[in-house]
């Protein structure tokens, strides 16, 4: 077997938005691919023939698509000059064209004055559009061409500065937020007419349309989020908003038309904190009581990590019969389904990882990553209980490579089972010795899995065990296991140390003397923590960590709750247990030669934690190096630029290499 390279993942595909058509006859996909030449991604719509995909649209640059009839998709692209000229000018803006799935040039539908994202058909010529708005300014669609110049002039005028009155006031990925809200605008595309349904400082959460009808959550606010949101009915015929629920009892994560009912996945908070998996409840549209529909105590969604995935696609969704969600069951993540009568069931519970999916003309189409394999679509049939791969974007991408099979590991820790994997190095010989790297996943309410994971391949592949497991505080087990809040560095951290003894006696052939530790997010926050406790590690490389959770408060986009909440503890009363669940405290005890990864757009785990920790430690003469990326924020692991993921590998590959080898 071949050596898998560095650079690999120039080579694979990336699946999102799998979509069905209205009459369940056409199937359609957005393939993304690394661009290491333009240091950006491809994004292309492919559509399912008789043999597979065929690729539908070749601009690359074509993602968020809806099927406008069943033969013809419509997408949002920047393809004419006025489409240009307009971007380059920052104003908001979206041209959407059409193009029939048998092919031919793409015709211009209809543009709007909104920057698009996301679109949904009401009736001909008629669509719903979620748009990014600036409350600041205005109501940019309904202004005249006059007032239009000036907003951008402003623009311009004042591009050096932000203002902020409220909190948050930036978002990772989405930058400055400052008044930025998500409106929905009913468009009919013949008239020219852009009405907004929601309130200028109304941020839109979920949607749903049926029959007429746009089922929409969120809340209104001026200085901050309450997270509690409401439940709003929007009738197109009429035109007219009602709101069918806004008692703020529960923290509301998606919401569906089901039946003659309205489900919601909802959570209190009060009994797990704010990662507490919600509950199925059943909203009446006209009484407006909600009840309980059916009680979960697993989580809902995928979380199962990987770093060879670009974009998303529809996990929540109903149609007469059955509500049909994705969830994560241990260390996979499956797709269930709830009938009418509350009753929940497995319907495709496959070790890996279902993606995203849709449902087709008695068939379930996913885009799943099973078998060690890249993303492929499958269908599975519920009559034969069978699932079959119908798509081959990513079967060349690992031929004839080495990819290594993880060996599943438990081990007994502070009362409960901790299960991990190992995965063995290239030409494994049990005679020889090796160095080896521990991976800890971010979070902490997320898992690793038996899924394909890029840099972990990498490193089995340039001659390391490779070993990974899931602490108490992670995903796929109950409200229980995942609730960690309070208890940063304790259980988690025994659980992470047992684990890494357990792996060192199973498998004799790692140097003990040669093993390093890396992880991102959380997996940062321990390895800074870890770093600080045991020096029986040769090298570390923390990334995009946590070093400080008073500084954190004040400097994350998540800081004002995800602090308090998971710390149990507040800046104002209760420093001091702050300050103890604060790896940067225990910097005095760090002898490991560690590695910072931090991208200066990083607004979830701020520059300035790792800064502090990597301060701290040249300060008190601990080898160390810091790798600052422009550009970049919390995700560059997993959607940064090609270029910039490429030399985060060969850095922190190039430290475990020069510290273990």
């Amino acid at each position: 077997m071949d050596k898998l390279q560095r650079d690999e993942f120039y080579n694979y595909r990336f699946l999102s938005n799998l979509t069905v058509s209205p009459e369940k006859t056409a199937v359609a996909v957005t393939v993304w691919q690394a661009d290491p030449k333009n240091n950006s991604y491809t994004s292309n719509i492919w559509v399912r023939k008789d043999q597979g995909f065929a690729q539908l649209t070749a601009m690359d640059k074509e993602s968020s698509f809806i099927f406008d009839e069943e033969t013809t998709i419509l997408f949002a692209a920047s393809r004419d000059s006025q489409d240009k000229k307009k971007a380059e000018a920052g104003e908001p803006y979206t041209a959407y064209y059409r193009i029939s799935l048998t092919g031919g040039e793409a015709v211009k539908a209809f543009t709007v004055p909104l920057k698009a994202i996301g679109i949904w058909k009401l009736d001909v010529d008629l669509y719903l559009i979620k748009a990014r708005t600036d409350a600041g300014i205005g109501d940019f669609a309904a202004m005249s061409e006059e007032q239009r110049e000036q907003v951008l002039k402003a623009k311009k005028d004042n591009v050096d500065y932000e203002v902020f009155d409220e909190i948050p006031f930036w978002s990772n990925g989405g930058g400055f937020t400052n008044k930025l809200r998500n409106t929905l605008y009913v468009v009919d595309a013949k008239a020219k007419t852009c009405t907004p349904i929601t309130a200028p400082l109304f941020m839109t959460g979920d949607v749903d349309v049926k029959e007429g009808k746009v089922l929409y959550t969120g809340e209104e606010y001026t200085s901050r989020p309450q997270r509690k949101a409401s439940v709003y009915l929007y009738d197109v015929k009429a035109k007219t908003t009602e709101c069918i629920y806004d008692k703020k009892e529960y923290s509301i994560h998606e919401a569906a038309f089901f039946g003659e009912a309205i489900v919601l996945a909802a959570a209190t908070t009060t009994r797990h904190g704010n990662n507490e998996n919600p509950y199925l409840y059943k909203l009446d549209p006209v009484s407006h009581e909600v009840t309980l529909w059916a009680p979960y105590e697993y989580s809902m969604g995928s979380s199962v990590g990987s770093d060879c995935r670009y974009g998303g696609g529809c996990g929540f969704a109903a149609d007469e019969k059955a509500l049909y969600f994705l969830t994560t069951r241990e260390d996979s993540s499956h797709l269930y389904k709830m009938g009418a009568c509350g009753c929940i069931q497995p319907v495709i519970e496959l070790t890996g990882s279902v993606d995203h999916f849709a449902l087709a003309d008695g068939k379930i189409l996913f885009a799943g990553m099973l078998g060690q394999k890249l993303q492929e679509i499958y269908e599975y049939d519920p009559e034969t209980k069978t699932t079959t791969q119908i798509s081959d974007f990513n079967e060349a991408a690992l031929t004839n490579k080495y990819v290594a099979v993880p060996q599943r590991l438990s081990v007994e820790s502070e009362g409960t089972t901790i299960n991990g994997w190992v995965l063995l190095p290239k030409d494994y010989d049990e005679t020889k010795r090796y160095p080896a790297i521990l991976d800890i996943h971010g979070g902490p309410k997320t898992v690793y899995g038996e899924v394909f994971y890029h840099e972990m391949q990498v490193w089995a592949n340039e001659g390391y065990f490779v070993f990974f497991c899931n602490p108490i505080g992670s995903d796929g087990r109950d409200n229980e296991f995942a609730d960690l809040r309070g208890k940063y560095g304790t259980c988690d951290y025994n659980n992470i140390m047992d684990f890494t003894d357990a792996v060192l006696k199973q498998y004799p052939a790692i140097d003990a003397q040669r093993v390093g530790v890396t992880g991102g997010s959380y997996g940062g926050f321990m390895t800074n923590w870890i770093i600080g406790h045991t020096s029986r590690f040769a090298a570390a490389a923390s990334q995009r960590s946590i070093a400080n959770w008073i500084s954190f408060y004040g400097v994350s986009d998540i800081g004002m709750t995800f602090g308090p909440d998971q710390q149990g503890g507040n800046i104002y009363d209760d420093t001091e247990k702050l300050w103890w669940h604060s790896p940067v405290k225990y910097a005095r005890a760090c002898t490991t030669p560690t590695l910072f990864i931090h991208s200066d757009e990083d607004y979830r785990c701020p520059m300035a934690e790792g800064l502090q920790m990597y301060t701290a430690l040249v300060d008190l003469g601990v080898e160390s190096k810091l790798v600052y990326f422009k550009g970049e924020n919390h995700e560059l692991s997993r959607s940064g630029k090609p270029l910039h993921r490429m030399r985060r590998l060969n850095e922190i590959t190039d430290w475990m290499q020069s510290h273990l080898k």
